[in-house]
């Protein structure tokens, strides 16, 4: 017995010595196997903590933008038709017809009235081509206005419808109720030119609608 006891401090003691030689982390006097708690190397200190965290800078707030101008919206006008308007020259003034050297018109006349004669002509293009003939034109209250006017139609058996339906035989009316037709030579009318019954044929079947008469003192 008293050997084994010394087996077993011999044991202890060896332990001891082997336990003393092991790692700084085992604490002695712990049987074999047993770990101990681990040991914090969290420091309560903050300013102790070693931070081996690369701190990585929070990008700027401000983001870098590219300033982009607002755009300029062009108002384009729609180009305005270009329409040729063409402005007509005002056409040239006729010319004023030329004095007849034969009768006391225009050459423009087709029938020439001369009131203080008492003659009248038929004319082209300023040529006499019938007369002088005589006349008798208007009273006084009934005179015949000088002027230039044209033929407005012709009544071969007219009659008046203001003196009582008196005949007017060879009717060429070119002023309103004015015309030439067959009548006395002798005496004043209403204001129409009277003719001879051979002149007042000659009038009728020589002039037409629209053809100029032209009545001077």
């Amino acid at each position: 017995m008293r050997v084994r006891k010394l087996i077993v401090g011999a044991a202890v003691a060896a332990a001891a010595v082997l336990s003393a030689c092991s790692s700084p982390s085992t604490p002695i006097g712990l049987a074999a196997g047993q770990q101990t708690a681990p040991v914090s190397t969290e420091s309560s200190s903050p300013a102790t903590t070693a931070t081996t965290a690369t701190q990585t800078s929070a990008p700027s707030s401000t983001p870098t933008s590219t300033s982009t101008s607002t755009p300029t919206s062009t108002k384009t006008t729609p180009p305005k038709p270009t329409t040729s308007k063409t402005t007509p020259k005002p056409a040239p003034p006729k010319p004023k017809p030329e004095q007849s050297t034969e009768a006391p018109c225009s050459t423009a006349a087709k029938a020439c009235i001369k009131l203080s004669t008492n003659q009248s002509w038929l004319m082209q293009d300023g040529k006499v081509t019938y007369g002088p003939v005589k006349i008798t034109h208007g009273r006084k209250g009934y005179l015949t206005p000088p002027g230039t006017f044209k033929v407005q139609f012709k009544n071969k058996d007219h009659k008046s419808s203001i003196f009582n339906d008196a005949p007017m035989p060879w009717s060429v009316f070119f002023n309103g109720g004015i015309a030439f037709h067959q009548g006395s030579l002798s005496q004043l009318s209403h204001g129409c030119i009277h003719l001879s019954p051979a002149a007042a044929q000659k009038y009728f079947g020589a002039l037409s609608v629209g053809d100029q008469v032209e009545v001077v003192r």
